[in-house]
């Protein structure tokens, strides 16, 4: 299993391409895998005969395990009922009773202080594993901690649940039954999630576990923002080849208000606060599937606004074709999502873990407003739009919640219409 990102340690098989017995040539593709939200090819290094497959559909593997074996001496006539005589029946089951072996010679040790993170309850629920049994898997994870792969290895040579044993805890169970679902057969129809959305759906529950969440508001005027866009956009388009949005002007935005409130930019590992020195801002997009995926762009605060459009607009593009490279939706500090694209007045976004806050862009709507010139109060009609900021509480404080917004929205109202491109 090759590298595949600096964050990434495992995939998981979608399909394999080849059998036991292909001939493959070098760079060929022999399968397909997926690493968190993006799907990759991986190519043979070598041309041979494959020999030997140790992983199939579905299975989670570490990144550097071996995937399969391709004999680089053989040739592609003749060889593909040798190859399996020889090598792939011997080798699964061989493999398959080395594996029950251990497991049926492993001794059951639980451990009561193990951390068990939501991620880990939320899947134990769905497989119906005790927390009895979840102690008694070892952990792969730093110190032990047990991970997601663990379980689901686990699960795969799993013969007998362990039960719960009975507790003396006074507390009243919850009475309140499952709501039941209304299904009429003929009318109503079963869709499965697919695996991008399984994996969304784990991500969100897990965030809003394990964060406290609070959502923060505030309107700014973008009236000045709004006209100078109006105004340079198909000179953009001429000149650049490039369409000039308004997403590059927000990354801008936030990514300078990130350097007068550093401690936004941080992550949260059990009782420390990893603060980021790289401000990379992902962008939650919307994909034609109707899944959702943030992009990053790297080191926003290192970037004029010309090379946030150029990378905004190349990551979108990605996005759509779902050519996205796993580096590019890896690492983020910090997230935002523009919900006024879908004619949202504004948002209450979940964080994307493991940051700490994630801002919510409302749609940009014309109205009568109150405003202060030389003449005194008067009624214009303004260009306003809501900013909406969730934020960890564990970490972020009202104030500094508060102060980052305000200070996201000033850059907004305060931009320099004297900006060229």
């Amino acid at each position: 299993m090759p590298k595949m990102g600096e964050s990434i340690t495992e995939a998981t098989i979608i399909n394999w391409l080849k059998s036991v017995g292909d001939y493959v040539e070098a760079d060929e593709t022999i399968i397909e895998v997926a690493t968190d939200k993006v799907d990759n090819d991986v190519p043979s290094p070598v041309s041979g005969i494959i020999t030997e497959i140790r992983f199939h559909k579905d299975d989670l593997v570490e990144v550097g395990t071996v995937l399969a074996l391709i004999d680089s001496n053989q040739k592609a006539e003749g060889k593909k009922q040798k190859a399996e005589a020889t090598h792939e029946e011997v080798v699964f089951v061989s493999a398959s009773q080395n594996q029950q072996s251990k497991t049926e010679n492993r001794k059951l040790t639980t451990n009561p202080n193990a951390f068990i993170s939501p991620l880990i309850i939320s899947i134990a629920q769905k497989e119906n594993l005790s927390i009895e049994e979840l102690q008694t898997i070892s952990g792969s994870g730093a110190e032990g901690r047990l991970q997601k792969s663990d379980v689901f290895n686990y699960l795969k040579n799993r013969k007998y649940p362990i039960q719960s044993k009975p507790t003396t805890d006074n507390r009243q169970s919850a009475t309140f039954p499952k709501p039941k679902i209304n299904f009429i057969e003929g009318k109503d129809r079963i869709v499965e999630m697919d695996r991008m959305r399984k994996m969304i759906a784990d991500h969100m529950v897990y965030s809003k576990q394990t964060s406290p969440h609070v959502t923060s508001y505030i309107e700014v005027d973008v009236t000045n923002l709004v006209n100078w866009r109006n105004a340079n956009k198909d000179k953009f388009q001429e000149k650049h080849n490039e369409k000039l949005t308004f997403t590059p002007v927000f990354v801008q935005a936030v990514a300078k208000a990130i350097l007068d409130f550093p401690m936004i930019n941080v992550s949260v590992d059990e009782k420390n606060i990893i603060v980021h020195n790289d401000i990379n801002i992902g962008m939650a997009t919307a994909l034609p599937n109707g899944n959702l995926i943030v992009p990053v762009v790297r080191n926003a605060n290192e970037k004029d606004l010309m090379a946030l459009a150029k990378d905004v607009n190349s990551l979108a593009e990605a996005s759509r074709n779902n050519n996205l490279k796993p580096e590019q939706v890896q690492g983020s500090t910090f997230t935002i999502s523009n919900v006024g694209t879908f004619g949202s007045l504004m948002g209450t976004p979940i964080i994307n873990q493991p940051e700490v806050a994630i801002l919510a862009l409302g749609i940009i709507k014309k109205r009568p407003e109150v405003i202060t010139t030389s003449k005194g109060d008067e009624i214009a009609i303004r260009s306003m739009m809501y900013l909406s900021l969730s934020f960890d509480h564990r970490v972020v404080d009202g104030f500094l919640g508060g102060s980052f917004l305000r200070k996201v929205g000033d850059y907004l109202e305060q931009f320099d219409t004297n900006t060229t491109l």
